[in-house]
């Protein structure tokens, strides 16, 4: 295991550190337990960052990699979209014990329930977040315990906002035929028509019932990005387009050419724990360089499909 470096941001604020040999480094904020870093062994960024992040709203930056617990959204009776983006994590000094991988930079962070937390959700918890980085991988694995001493039901999300060259130009792959909530469209239900999914207007779907592998490609990048999941049956897949993102105080009114939102999520089902029961998911996102537009790059094989 390679060991990770804490710096204080400008405002004063821990920011964690992992990289690995090949040179690829990832940032996370305790604030929100929030990933906002991604970057290859050559130095590109993976993850998409509002040009107005640090504008409006210091504790929540608008991209990256969010947790969205103990709801996601407005499913549910909270302020969207649950407290546990708004929280200061600590470092986990006890993590339980789960495999080391050589060449790997791991951090574990820890979130426990607080009286002012019960107010809102009066369920006790403690939720764990692993987040570790590899060559070509960034790992992240949620885990939920149930501290009290009765059961309750949770919804989650990480929600990946990714960057793109032109969303114009991406696809995503392995959602084709399947159900989903259009939130455009008061949550009606459909079924996915066509082969793959692109971009020319807002989109905001809940997919059901998910495969554990999606791709997105974008091809202007000749990039890959595999999204693989355990435990997180739904994906979401957001972009605002023009007129909305102009509305979000947090964002550039160009921003949403260069973002696409596709999240690991358990939503339409709620995950019930039982008093000390605990939830594990886990969600991997690995880069890979393709020449799709020549047609070299199959995407059913990349989704192992094929």
């Amino acid at each position: 295991m390679m060991p990770f470096n804490v710096i204080q941001d400008g405002d004063g604020l821990p920011r964690i550190i992992l990289s690995e040999p090949t040179g690829s480094t990832a940032e996370v904020l305790l604030n929100g337990g929030q990933v906002v870093s991604w970057k290859n062994e050559k130095r590109q960024e993976m993850l998409f960052m509002s040009t107005k992040a640090a504008s409006k709203q210091p504790r929540v930056l608008r991209g990256g990699i969010l947790i969205c617990f103990p709801q996601f959204s407005n499913y549910g009776t909270l302020d969207q979209p649950g407290f546990a983006r708004n929280r200061l994590w600590s470092l986990d000094s006890s993590p339980s014990p789960l495999p080391s991988v050589n060449n790997q930079s791991t951090v574990d962070l820890i979130l426990k329930s607080t009286e002012e937390d019960l107010k809102t959700w009066p369920h006790r918890f403690e939720l764990r977040l692993r987040i570790s980085l590899s060559a070509g991988k960034l790992t992240m694995i949620p885990r939920v315990r149930n501290i009290d001493n009765k059961a309750f039901s949770f919804s989650l999300a990480l929600c990946n906002y990714l960057s793109v060259s032109d969303i114009s130009e991406v696809r995503v792959e392995g959602l084709e035929t399947l159900d989903y909530f259009d939130n455009l469209s008061q949550r009606e239900r459909y079924t996915e028509q066509a082969d793959a999914i692109t971009f020319d207007g807002e989109i905001d779907r809940i997919y059901l019932t998910t495969p554990t592998k999606i791709a997105i490609i974008d091809h202007e990048k000749k990039r890959t990005y595999v999204l693989r999941k355990e435990g997180m049956p739904d994906a979401v897949v957001w972009n605002p387009w023009d007129k909305k993102a102009k509305a979000i105080p947090d964002l550039g009114d160009d921003d949403y050419k260069t973002m696409l939102c596709v999240n690991s999520a358990a939503i339409e089902t709620g995950i019930v724990l039982k008093p000390f029961e605990e939830w594990k998911g886990r969600q991997e996102l690995t880069t890979v360089s393709s020449s799709y537009c020549s047609g070299q790059l199959d995407p059913r094989k990349v989704l192992g499909l094929a």
